[in-house]
């Protein structure tokens, strides 16, 4: 049996698991590169590839025969650029045609967000080793609106009244697939993942609290206090930048912008807030 030409990375987390699986349901041939075998999903048609992304041999291994590759961008960690960089090289290396790459929605070398800056990055790398690419800008996920929220009910950040057109994962999962299942209609081409609306985080603190049935509430919190009520969990200092930026990137205006591209990529509407609350309770 050959091996399938279709790879698809970070099967065991949430979106590359959703399009992992979205793919086997519709009998699509694929392998699934991952880290620990033993915590593949146990899918029709797929096969398991394992490497990592910073190591470029066993990577460009388990790339071999592939053309076109998902690629979901790394855990947040300190090296994250140069994993990204050596899987891209890896990619080069064993000849995939098409990287279809989950980057960030405010994507430049001197956005706020200090992690958008690593996406903007990886992007470049993309494009300098001549692969055809399509990138999945992603706005910050709708998804994580509840982890945001303290034990007390409160959002807490520099956040201002700056707007956030959030994206489900859901969709962005539904957005990929799309791609995957015909990648040259999609050739060098980069899409905008958001949700409908674009919302203050005082509007989606009221979503929040309709919804649950709790009381929350958003708290505009100074630079300096944001770093401070941060302080009580031990980070290195980059990961308190990245939390920190997340919401001045949001007062900045940075994230606001509202796309239809998941319409036009999945023919469906984006999920709202509410829906995706609703969809959870």
């Amino acid at each position: 049996m050959s091996r399938p030409t279709l790879a698809v990375t970070g099967s065991t987390g949430a979106v590359g698991g959703m399009v992992a699986r979205d793919l086997a349901g519709r009998g699509v041939a694929q392998r699934l590169l991952v880290r620990s075998p033993e915590r593949a999903p146990d899918l029709g048609g797929a096969v398991v590839a394992v490497c990592t992304y910073g190591d470029r041999e066993a990577a460009r291994a388990a790339l071999e025969g592939v053309e076109t590759l998902l690629m979901v961008s790394a855990a947040e960690n300190a090296d994250r650029l140069r994993e990204h960089r050596t899987f891209v090289d890896a990619a080069a290396d064993a000849g995939v045609r098409h990287v279809v790459y989950t980057s960030f929605a405010g994507a430049a070398p001197d956005c706020t967000f200090t992690l958008g800056r690593d996406h903007w990055a990886t992007e470049e790398h993309i494009r300098s080793r001549g692969l055809t690419h399509t990138f999945l800008r992603d706005n910050f996920y709708l998804d994580f609106l509840p982890l945001m929220t303290g034990e007390d009910g409160v959002i807490r950040g520099p956040a201002g009244d700056g707007r956030m057109a959030g994206v489900a994962r859901a969709d962005v999962a539904r957005s990929a697939a799309a791609v995957l299942l015909d990648p040259a209609a999609h050739a060098d081409t980069t899409y905008t993942m958001t949700g409908p609306q674009a919302l203050t985080l005082t509007e989606a603190a009221a979503i929040l609290g309709e919804v649950t049935g709790r009381e929350v509430t958003f708290h505009d919190e100074t630079v300096e206090e944001a770093y401070e009520s941060r302080r009580r969990w031990e980070a290195p200092q980059w990961q308190y930048d990245a939390w920190v930026s997340t919401y001045t990137a949001i007062r900045a205006g940075e994230v606001a912008e509202v796309s239809d591209d998941v319409r036009r990529l999945t023919g469906r509407a984006p999920l709202s807030l509410r829906d995706l609350l609703a969809l959870e309770r």
